[in-house]
């Protein structure tokens, strides 16, 4: 385990695991408990699920932060001019979607920063990053702090890509769990779509409702 982050991150990250990896963002919590929360959506943009997000947010006056698939963004280049007008914040989810475990160092750093590049040319900072699948080697995760990047995981998931789990558990993965200054987690992607635009829509009433504010990550 020196080397590889070799863990199935659960529903809600223990406080064990992030004292294991503290140059890691975890979450965005403050001394002074300031009731916001921190969306974010992995995997997009995508034409089917993407503007039916930042619909539902503005409807909320919420913000969020998307990390983007490289190749999704050369694919969709509409839907990424909606989400860069949005007000929302944007990362980098590699260009391919790669499982650091899985990849050589030079390959990883590689398909990053060709989302990197593509990030920069529309004139997004590009230096908040999300490794694939919580998956990323020490080393990898090394080069990309030299050059600038953030590693940003979570404080919970909704795992609304799993079609074994119901809207409902979803929602409640991130009721049950988020805390002020959470870092939460949902995917703007075909496999989550069910789960997620049920999910969502009660997560955002539920926090509201309690004098939550929805902030992106910068």
């Amino acid at each position: 385990m020196s080397k590889l982050f070799k863990i199935d991150l659960p529903v809600k990250t223990p406080k064990w695991l992030k004292r294991l990896y503290p140059g890691y963002v975890w979450d965005q919590k403050d001394s002074s408990g300031t009731k916001k929360l921190y969306l974010t959506f992995d995997d997009g943009p995508i034409p089917e699920v993407t503007p039916w997000v930042l619909e539902t947010l503005k409807s909320f006056n919420a913000r969020a932060t998307f990390f983007c698939i490289g190749e999704n963004i050369a694919r969709h280049p509409e839907i990424f001019k909606q989400l860069l007008i949005s007000g929302n914040s944007i990362g980098n989810h590699t260009y391919n979607h790669l499982k650091g475990w899985n990849t050589p160092q030079d390959v990883y750093l590689e398909n990053t920063l060709k989302t990197e590049m593509l990030l920069k040319e529309a004139g997004v900072n590009g230096k908040l990053f999300r490794p694939p699948y919580g998956k990323i080697k020490r080393g990898q995760a090394k080069a990309l702090k030299k050059m600038g990047h953030q590693i940003i995981m979570y404080d919970a998931i909704a795992y609304d890509w799993d079609a074994a789990i119901s809207p409902e558990q979803c929602a409640l993965n991130i009721i049950n769990n988020a805390e002020p200054g959470s870092i939460l987690v949902f995917h703007d992607s075909l496999k989550a779509e069910r789960n997620m635009k049920a999910a969502l829509t009660r997560v955002l009433e539920h926090f509201s409702s309690l004098g939550y504010e929805f902030a992106p990550l910068r």
